[in-house]
């Protein structure tokens, strides 16, 4: 019986995730009939959903796109992602994974944080990858909740209203960074990565603790503790 309850909240969770990702993809015009997507694929939560969903929409005729993963490993950093896990993964969902290698000198920008070089770095490598191989569009897993945070976090160390948006044409790559996410909240992914059995990273990375950002997220949901709709509100203040 506890069983049958957890299936039955599962395919429901699902269904409420790819009703936003359904609509987050159609308000902002995130696919057009012929693009090749790179899908980014850290291994986490939200790369594996993003990863799931994206291989659904494939099999859908119009707009038809393509969709292939690509995960990429930084050399000079101590965290491990399960491989074997992450391609299997893939097989699954019948997408076409790619390994992809990188790494960054710290000493050349002593300004920059670790944690942004290595960001910046693994990007640098997918879009240059996405480039050489026809891809227009890359694909990554932020979510709602991401995107807000990184709000108030503008909002509050920089003085400014910039966030992540749910579609960013580059400047020096031929390609668009999309965000098929941005309507998802952190919670239902969070849940059903722990009902379907995601598997997690084998070491998380040392420096992700050393920014801000937990500290922001913390008030992110202090605010939907004072007001339930602070999500939405935030939201419609930038995605007007």
């Amino acid at each position: 019986m506890y069983l049958c309850g957890k299936l039955e909240y599962m395919k429901q969770l699902e269904k409420k995730i790819q009703k936003k990702f359904n609509k987050g993809c159609v308000d902002y015009g995130l696919f057009a009939d012929g693009d090749k997507i790179l899908v980014a694929l850290s291994g986490g939560k939200d790369s594996l959903m993003l990863l799931k969903l994206m291989a659904a929409r494939a099999r859908i005729f119009r707009p038809q796109i393509t969709v292939e993963a690509a995960h990429v490993i930084m050399d000079n950093i101590p965290y491990e992602t399960d491989r074997s896990y992450i391609e299997g993964f893939c097989k699954d969902c019948g997408v076409k994974l790619h390994i992809l290698h990188s790494s960054f000198d710290e000493s050349t920008d002593p300004r920059k944080t670790r944690c942004f070089l290595c960001s910046w770095n693994r990007r640098k490598r997918l879009f240059e990858f996405a480039t050489e191989n026809g891809f227009n569009k890359v694909a990554l897993g932020h979510h709602m909740d991401d995107i807000l945070t990184t709000l108030l976090m503008n909002m509050t160390f920089e003085g400014n209203m910039q966030t992540m948006m749910p579609m960013l044409k580059m400047e020096h790559y031929p390609i668009s960074i999309i965000r098929p996410m941005c309507l998802v909240a952190e919670e239902d992914v969070r849940q059903y990565a722990e009902m379907a059995g995601f598997h997690k990273q084998k070491v998380v990375c040392p420096y992700e603790e050393q920014t801000n950002r937990k500290a922001i997220n913390d008030v992110f949901h202090t605010l939907e503790k004072l007001n339930p709709e602070a999500r939405y509100s935030l939201w419609r203040s930038v995605m007007k």
